[in-house]
């Protein structure tokens, strides 16, 4: 069985992530998105195990010294990190895995697995950026600035990433991803396993000395 692809997706806040990942899982069964641990207190309305898995600073600190953790970062006083077991567990199925974590954590899983494929998810422009962030109406004009300042700051690792997604219409962005993720399904790296049995099989056939 080919095993699963490791996806990690990053994008300014008020890029749309979340909406695409919801829209990506309910057309398609062969993705898994991995939850990450957190030590923040959990928001009304967020289950343990769906949004998050919720950790004491020392329950944490205890998973990054057994390198029980595939990335984590510290942000805003508190640590985020994607569990390292069931992101493997999964890819062992074949499942595409989708990690939606921060430009810092993405970077440091294309370090341990140079096989993730990095995708970066933006508005088509920076005005629409600003025009979604402020009709999210959750938000005060201090606090969309600071997001405003953030993505400036994001920009700059763009160029990083392996695959530049514009989310203009939802539909075509879904698609593109879907797209893009399968495509990694055929590199030769993932398809070792093929590759051997195809030699052992051929092996049958042959006679005399190879050419």
């Amino acid at each position: 069985m080919n095993k699963g692809v490791l996806a990690v997706v990053s994008g300014f806040s008020g890029s749309g992530k979340g909406t695409l990942m919801k829209a990506l899982t309910s057309q398609y069964d062969n993705y898994a998105l991995s939850v990450s641990a957190t030590t923040r207190k959990p928001r009304p309305n967020e289950k343990e195990g769906r949004e998050y898995f919720f950790k004491t600073r020392e329950e944490f600190e205890k998973m990054i010294s057994r390198d029980e953790l595939i990335e984590y970062a510290q942000y805003v006083q508190n640590y985020y990190g994607t569990p390292k077991a069931y992101v493997q567990e999964q890819m062992e199925k074949g499942k595409d895995v989708i990690l939606e974590i921060e430009i810092q954590g993405a970077l440091e899983v294309k370090e341990k697995y140079p096989e993730a494929v990095l995708i970066f998810v933006t508005p088509p422009s920076a005005e629409e950026l600003k025009r979604r962030l402020t009709e999210r109406g959750t938000e005060s004009e201090e606090v969309i600035e600071s997001r405003l300042n953030r993505a400036y700051e994001e920009a700059s690792y763009m160029k990083q990433y392996d695959y530049l997604l514009i989310n203009d219409d939802l539909q075509e962005c879904v698609e593109n991803m879907h797209q893009m993720i399968a495509k990694e399904h055929c590199k030769i790296q993932q398809n070792q396993v093929f590759i051997e049995n195809m030699k052992k099989e051929l092996k049958v056939f042959k006679k005399g000395d190879s050419i």
